[in-house]
């Protein structure tokens, strides 16, 4: 028997039973469109990651306080020398935190600020929206001069950020000149986000704001990504020499490297779990096809002895059940794949990120083929097995 003439036998019998043939399908179409959607929605998850920490230097390590910014012996900006003695640290520098109630306008919002160094923008790619960046001028002349993170401008001017520059707003009643907004940046690596800050010169801070006694952090930079753990090895020896009340446990060494790989694991550990849900889906439904096919053998039993009768190899009537329910769990896999397609903007309104990908569509149509392979196999064999009297002879 050509495989043409096979083919054509296959759909008139599918199509003569064309509703117990849509029922079969149904589990394969669930569980095709699952796989699917599972897949885009981890790559959509892990597209998210990626753009959420795409502007955060990976190689930033940041020292802080492990309780409530409490320490025994805080840090100092003899620390920061000490850590750039290092090989594997090609840039360190303190910061300065506090929050307090920002004005501009009547309007007041309470928020965080950050004294920083000139170097802060570019470690943690702080990119100039609108006005201008800090300069070491501002920080060399204490210059009582300010940069808004792109959220706090849209707050404080009620959507109208662009208006703010070049004007005088309030830090806990100290006036500072707006003379720039950066760009949005999302998570800043610390679990803070810069883009709800102030930012001022680390002098200005020091001198107008919060004192010469306030502790600072220390943001260091690697030299490079291989070099992180290096880095913070030599960071641990420093604090251990120098602060001898508490040494390097009283302090926080994070380095922002860890999170990214610790988010896209997760990400990529739920997909796995979701991906082992829908693959479950399709195992019931491969069970459901394995029935359908049994009751199929059975209701057939007397065309089996009909086709044996006349010639038919063994093999013939083997791969004309193993085509059928190959074909309609195929069938199945390319609706789901469809449906799945169709579900993608409903996700989307939800704001639930998913990103299509051809790799879905593959592992969704190989995963139902490989379903109506493994479970019409074994009814296929029974078919083919039949003894023609017997079979010609059942009632």
């Amino acid at each position: 028997m050509k495989l043409r003439q096979l083919i054509k036998i296959v759909l008139i019998n599918i199509y003569h039973n064309k509703t117990r043939s849509l029922l079969t399908t149904l589990g394969v179409i669930v569980g095709t469109s699952t796989i699917f959607l599972v897949v885009a929605i981890g790559n959509g998850g892990e597209a998210q990651v990626n753009e959420q920490y795409s502007r955060l230097n990976v190689g930033t390590v940041i020292v802080m306080p492990a309780s409530r910014g409490r320490v025994v012996d805080p840090l100092t900006e003899n620390d920061v020398h000490l850590f750039l003695e290092s090989d594997n640290i090609a840039n360190a520098f303190p910061v300065l935190q506090g929050s307090g109630d920002i004005s501009y306008d009547n309007y007041t919002q309470g928020s965080r600020f950050m004294a920083i160094y000139p170097e802060f923008q570019e470690s943690n790619h702080l990119t100039i929206e609108q006005g201008r960046e800090l300069y070491e001028e501002d920080e060399s002349s204490s210059n009582r001069c300010a940069v808004l993170g792109a959220e706090l401008a849209n707050t404080l001017t009620d959507g109208y950020a662009s208006e703010i520059v070049g004007q005088s707003i309030n830090i806990n009643s100290r006036k500072f000149e707006v003379v720039g907004i950066y760009s949005r940046v999302g998570d800043g690596g610390s679990g803070m986000s810069n883009d709800d800050s102030a930012f001022i010169p680390y002098s200005t801070g020091r001198k107008y704001l919060l004192g010469s006694r306030a502790n600072p952090i220390i943001m260091a930079r690697a030299t490079g990504l291989e070099t992180v753990q290096s880095a913070i090895q030599d960071i641990t020896a420093v604090l251990n020499e120098t602060h001898r009340m508490g040494g390097a446990e009283q302090f926080r060494i994070m380095d922002a490297g860890s999170r990214l790989v610790a988010a896209q694991e997760s990400a990529r550990t739920m997909s796995m779990l979701l991906l082992s849900v829908a693959a479950i889906v399709l195992v019931v439904s491969g069970i459901g096809i394995m029935n359908v096919m049994f009751v199929t053998v059975k209701e057939r039993t007397k065309e089996i002895g009909t086709l044996k009768a006349i010639g038919a190899k063994k093999s013939e009537i083997l791969y004309q059940f193993l085509v059928e329910a190959i074909l309609i769990s195929l069938a199945g896999g390319i609706l789901g794949v469809i449906i799945g397609y169709a579900t993608v903007p409903v996700l989307e309104f939800f704001e639930l990120p998913a990103l299509p990908s051809i790799s879905g569509v593959l592992i969704g149509l190989i995963f139902s083929v490989i379903t109506g392979v493994f479970f019409g196999f074994y009814p296929a064999m029974k078919a083919a097995d039949l003894n023609p009297i017997d079979a010609l002879s059942y009632e």
